[in-house]
């Protein structure tokens, strides 16, 4: 990457995002283990987080670089690995947080936890835990972009273990076809589940599968923010000027296990250690460094992000629970009245 072409404000607000990110991800981590004291008040030793946990450390890159060019008109789906995109979408943490610890204030009431975080206000329509299950909803939604007449686009993330899955074929197709307003983002973190994805994978990938459906596709190191920025942006532009679907394939490679209790003993530690030092962090703070950044500054804007998590995990174990009648809204009414 050219360092001359580096915008410093832009590269800090990226920097900003994926600390934020990163803090996060940490925090809930500790606490779906019970460890939460690091980062707030709350009693360790109990798991504060409902559910699954899936993380993102390792790849927040990726949803800075993408993020920064979206709108909050424009819609997003996620994958079941979705703090990072819901964040970079510009969602609220605290909500976030109070969401994962299964708490009323949360964005679905504490009862979707991490896999089912939504917040429509800023068009995220949603995190999904089935692979795959979310580009195709981005595609309705880019369906009825163009349909209405609107000024936004739609975007799709998705991991590389989900374009083997058919709805992947499906949604490009559908969005070649009637040339929809979408951008598909495939975060290709070479990992399905415990699955290295490579050997079970035919072909050159994401960005060789789009080609064939006639999608324009662009391949960028997805541990390089400034890189995906700018990725993102042409492809972004493009998408917005009515030119019909593209995608981005961004290598990039996730730290943690599937699940955060899940310690990755099939995965060869030399492969860790080797993707450690590509680690997004070091890339986009020797960026930062060279642009003229002081290291205070780069130490600072982490600690305040730090700082802002570490509240939304207080104000999350001091939030209410949800009221018991809570289990009986927003469900489908089949008509027999038996939850009457």
């Amino acid at each position: 990457m050219n360092q001359t072409n580096i915008a410093l404000p832009i590269l800090e607000a990226l920097y900003r995002t994926m600390c934020r990110i990163r803090a996060f991800e940490d925090a809930a981590e500790a606490a779906s283990k019970g460890g939460v004291a690091a980062f707030g008040q709350a009693a360790a030793g109990t798991a504060q987080v409902r559910g699954p946990l899936h993380l993102s450390t390792g790849q927040e890159a990726v949803p800075a670089g993408v993020c920064a060019h979206l709108k909050p008109a424009d819609y997003l789906t996620s994958t079941h690995r979705g703090h990072g995109h819901t964040l970079a979408k510009g969602a609220d943490l605290t909500r976030m947080m109070q969401e994962l610890f299964g708490r009323a204030p949360g964005f679905c009431g504490g009862r979707g936890g991490s896999m089912h975080i939504a917040d429509f206000s800023v068009g995220m329509l949603g995190a999904n835990g089935v692979v795959a299950a979310g580009i195709p909803i981005a595609v309705g939604a880019a369906q009825s972009i163009k349909l209405r007449g609107v000024d936004a686009i739609a975007v799709t993330f998705f991991g590389d273990g989900a374009i083997n899955r058919g709805p992947f074929a499906e949604s490009l197709n559908w969005a070649a076809a009637f040339k929809l307003p979408i951008l598909f983002v495939c975060e290709d973190n070479q990992w399905s589940a415990t699955t290295k994805t490579g050997p079970v994978s035919a072909g050159d990938g994401a960005a060789a599968r789009a080609r064939a459906h006639g999608i324009p596709a662009e391949l960028v190191d997805g541990n390089d923010a400034w890189a995906v920025h700018e990725a993102a942006k042409a492809l972004v532009a493009d998408v917005r000027a009515g030119n019909g679907p593209r995608l981005l394939h961004a290598k990039t490679y996730r730290f943690k296990g599937h699940v955060s209790v899940d310690p990755a003993s099939y995965r060869d530690p030399k492969e860790l250690e080797a993707a450690l030092l590509n680690d997004p962090f070091g890339v986009t703070e020797r960026q930062l460094r060279q642009a003229g950044l002081a290291d205070a500054r780069v130490a600072a804007i982490m600690a305040e992000a730090r700082a802002e998590v570490a509240a939304a995990v207080q104000a999350s174990a001091d939030a209410p629970w949800p009221e018991t009648n809570a289990a009986f809204t927003q469900v489908q009414d089949t008509g027999a009245g038996q939850w009457l």
